[in-house]
């Protein structure tokens, strides 16, 4: 079943928001922000300054009085020097910001992620499990610059807003027009001209640029798939090129790279006429002040400086309302992105309760020393399984072999035990403070150097004796000598070696029960026997269970329970 994420931009902010002020992070981010809004305050009081100069400046100009304008100059470079310390202090927060709001969201997702069982149970919830790794990614980096950029982009609007107002009110404020013969006064003449400028740009953009949030959605959603497939196909070039299979996989990559290109097509479509308006608009940007300002200029209430003065206010005041308009492509990429992540991240954190509402399979500590099995049964999609033994019972020491058909539900039922599948009915009881491997048919090897890679995940590193020893009883001697040595084991090593470098390492870590799932019965009987030997005698009081299709007589594997498996229908 697959959980549903927060509904609506607040509620997933919100969710965001929480998660963010549980950050370690949270305290570095804040600093960064006040930084960031101090530096914006003393800019904004730079660019008054700045604005205050157009009219001596262009004044000097006017009256072409060379002295006045040398010194205007001089003015000009002391403000220039100022806004420019100013603007670079706020490129590096900004960019420290970035970092910090990245670091955050990344080490949050992963955190949530990687608590035990939740990334196995995510990957078995739907849609919502599928290419994690790009959600917490490139979602994660580009919501984190997303937000840095459009949140300081707000901030200075805001405050640019709340410094020129007053300035450009001013400057409007005894205006009086002749409209059929009547006086018409407008005080704030031109602020209000800038809100109804602006706010007529904002509304057309957001009614052109509102499809771009579904269609990024779909396009992150479908380039998660080629890269998916990518790595799919990257992995397994090997047996790929050995069956032939290239124009396959080809073919599979360019029907993914089509949807790609499709979702990425309409985005552009919607782009195009978003440009329509922003591009309009700041067409007529250009002259809107100067029209506006101008009827105060040729009634003789402003000179030619006082006019310049009029009209960069009035872009002033104009770009912080306008803010929406120029940002209204990213809002929309905000938007989307910030749905992913937050619908993922919901997604994640709801495992657990939704794992404990549906589980039927309970486990729980027993009261003696071994691992049984009580009318157990385990539910699926592809069907219903459950041992012909209605208990069944494995002590310290002791042996149990499982056996089932191939698609029988083995892997099911390894899972169950080991508490990753909760889909079915009946108890399985652990044995209080007894230690327990499992060995999956496909082992994970990590990237790391040989001794770390028999040590994983968290086991002390052994000497080299050890490791020399347990690499001898599984027939892996080849390896010794290159314990420092750090590589792609999962790629240097075959299939057999990998389960091999497995049970080397069950040697190493000395569990009281080892759950096997077909890592034995995929072995060569030569190997098979070489591991069963090693177990018995490296491990004797160590109990084995192992699941697999070969009913074997080997008393060493212990008396036998069949899976009886039901298919749906």
């Amino acid at each position: 079943m697959e959980p549903a994420g927060p509904k609506g931009l607040g509620a997933q902010f919100a969710a965001m928001w929480m998660a963010m002020r549980t950050s370690p992070l949270r305290r570095a981010i804040l600093l960064l922000y006040l930084g960031i809004t101090g530096v914006i305050v003393a800019t904004a009081g730079g660019q008054i300054l700045l604005n205050r100069w157009n009219k001596p400046f262009y004044d000097s100009l006017e009256r072409r009085d060379l002295d006045a304008f040398l010194v205007q100059l001089q003015v000009f470079a002391a403000i220039a020097s100022l806004l420019l310390v100013l603007n670079v202090a706020q490129a590096w927060l900004n960019q420290m910001l970035h970092i910090k709001l990245r670091e955050g969201l990344a080490r949050d997702l992963i955190g949530a992620w990687m608590k035990p069982r939740r990334a196995f149970r995510l990957g078995h919830a739907g849609e919502i499990g599928v290419n994690p790794d790009q959600r917490m990614h490139e979602d994660a980096r580009h919501l984190a610059d997303l937000t840095a950029d459009l949140s300081i982009g707000l901030m200075q609007a805001t405050i640019l807003l709340a410094s020129f107002v007053g300035v450009l009110w001013a400057i409007s404020t005894d205006i009086t027009f002749s409209v059929a013969g009547h006086a018409v006064y407008i005080p704030g003449y031109m602020v209000w001209a800038a809100i109804v400028h602006a706010g007529l740009g904002s509304g057309l953009s957001w009614l052109a640029g509102r499809p771009l949030v579904r269609l990024n959605e779909e396009r992150y959603a479908r380039e998660a798939e080629l890269r998916s497939s990518l790595m799919r196909i990257n992995e397994h070039v090997d047996a790929i090129s050995l069956a032939g299979g290239e124009a396959d996989g080809k073919a599979r990559l360019e029907r993914d790279l089509e949807t790609v290109l499709l979702a990425t097509r309409r985005i552009m479509t919607a782009a195009v006429r978003l440009t329509w308006v922003t591009a309009g608009y700041g067409w007529i940007t250009i002259v809107a002040p100067l029209v506006i300002a101008s009827p105060l200029y040729f009634a003789g209430e402003l000179t030619f400086g006082g006019l310049m003065m009029a009209a960069a206010a009035f872009n002033q005041v104009n770009g912080a309302l306008r803010w929406f308009i120029d940002n209204i492509g990213g809002i929309t990429d905000w938007r989307a992105t910030l749905a992913r992540i937050a619908t993922f991240r919901s997604g994640v954190v709801a495992m657990d309760a939704l794992h404990g509402a549906e589980a039927s399979i309970r486990i729980e500590e027993g009261p003696g020393d071994g691992l049984e099995f009580e009318n157990l049964s385990v539910n699926s999609s592809a069907g219903h399984l459950r041992l012909s033994a209605a208990t069944a019972k494995v002590a310290v020491g002791g042996r149990l072999h499982v056996v089932g058909e191939p698609g029988g539900g083995k892997t099911l039922l390894f899972h169950a035990i080991a508490g990753l599948w909760p889909w079915g009915g009946g108890t399985i009881r652990l044995p209080k403070g007894r230690t327990v491997a499992f060995v999956p048919s496909h082992p994970f090897i990590p990237f790391a150097t040989l001794t770390g890679a028999l040590a994983y995940p968290g086991m002390a590193h052994p000497t080299e004796a050890e490791v020399g020893l347990a690499l001898d009883r599984v027939g892996l001697q080849r390896l010794k000598g290159r314990y420092a040595e750090t590589v792609r084991w999962d790629r240097e090593l075959g299939d057999d070696d990998r389960r091999l470098l497995a049970f080397a390492r069950v040697l190493l870590q000395k569990p009281d029960f080892i759950v096997v799932d077909d890592a034995l019965d995929a072995l060569e009987e030569s190997a098979r026997t070489r591991v069963l030997d090693a177990l018995q005698s490296a491990l004797p009081d160590a109990a084995l269970v192992t699941i697999g299709t070969l009913a074997s007589t080997d008393a060493r594997l212990g008396p036998v329970v069949r899976i009886e498996f039901d298919p749906q229908r």
